[in-house]
């Protein structure tokens, strides 16, 4: 008792910019940048699919949730970051960190979800275009919209209060920018096995199994625009559907280089990298 009653006094302190100490201020407004114009261009997005009339369709209502979805995930750590590079304190207590851990794997999963709603979304719109007002009606669209902000609450509130009921002892720095899994889970003491398990099972069912459906849809979806008789009708069909296909090359990518590769090739460095090149 004496141990899990301490383990709520644990502060870690986040190592990401320790090698940069005379840049602070210059990484503090490179940030700060980067934060304000996701703010404020996806803050516009929303607000221009919410106003104009001719954007009231099922593709702009799934982009500007993604737009939301985007500025929630940022909020959840360049904020902070920020506190961090004014102020030069590094430490996060752990409450706050599982917090913010949590809520990152919440925003996670849904952005999954909401990937692969998108590429239902177009591949109704292509493969079967005299049905799809009929298939991605109103109530349609809420519903999907609705299933994939909450299917993945239960799931990942598990997996942080699994990582955060682990006793830390010894070094509590976190070579990282924030708080995640690999770094956490590498100052807790005694066996992780089973928590990395866990990651794993999470990964394969809220990144891998979209992943495989998107791709599925894609591949229906070029099979139909080939067979399109007009070379402009094949090349608006590719249009509609290129930005959504960079936006998940680039996010499945660092999920799959950040989670699933083996700990022998992991690196903080890496994560740092990849995380920050998902498209925000």
């Amino acid at each position: 008792m004496v141990g899990r009653n301490n383990s709520f006094e644990v502060e870690f302190i986040l190592l990401g910019f320790s090698d940069f100490p005379h840049f602070h201020d210059i990484l503090f407004g490179i940030f700060l940048v980067i934060y304000m114009s996701i703010f404020l261009g996806n803050g516009l997005i929303i607000l221009i699919a919410m106003i104009d009339p001719t954007l009231q369709t099922p593709m702009y209502f799934f982009l500007g949730n993604f737009s939301f979805l985007e500025i929630c995930y940022t909020s959840i750590t360049i904020p902070r970051m920020l506190t961090d590079l004014w102020t030069q304190k590094q430490n996060i207590s752990l409450l706050a960190c599982a917090v913010q851990l949590g809520f990152l794997l919440m925003l996670g999963a849904t952005e999954c979800f909401l990937l692969t709603v998108m590429a239902y979304d177009r591949y109704v719109a292509i493969c079967k275009p005299l049905n799809y007002p009929l298939i991605m009606n109103h109530k349609m669209c809420v519903q999907l919209v609705s299933c994939s902000w909450t299917i993945g609450i239960p799931v990942q509130l598990g997996l942080t209060y699994q990582i955060f009921s682990l006793p830390f002892c010894g070094s509590k720095k976190l070579n990282h920018i924030f708080c995640d899994i690999r770094p956490v889970l590498k100052v807790a003491c005694g066996d992780t096995s089973v928590k990395e398990f866990s990651l794993y099972a999470t990964v394969v069912m809220f990144g891998v199994v979209p992943f495989v459906l998107i791709l599925c849809s894609y591949i229906r979806i070029i099979g139909t625009i080939l067979k399109l008789p007009s070379a402009m009708g094949r090349s608006k069909a590719f249009s509609t559907c290129s930005s959504h296909v960079i936006v998940v090359a680039l996010f499945f990518l660092s999920v799959i280089v950040t989670y699933l590769q083996p700990k022998s090739a992991h690196s903080e460095g890496n994560d740092n990298f990849f995380l920050f090149s998902t498209p925000l």
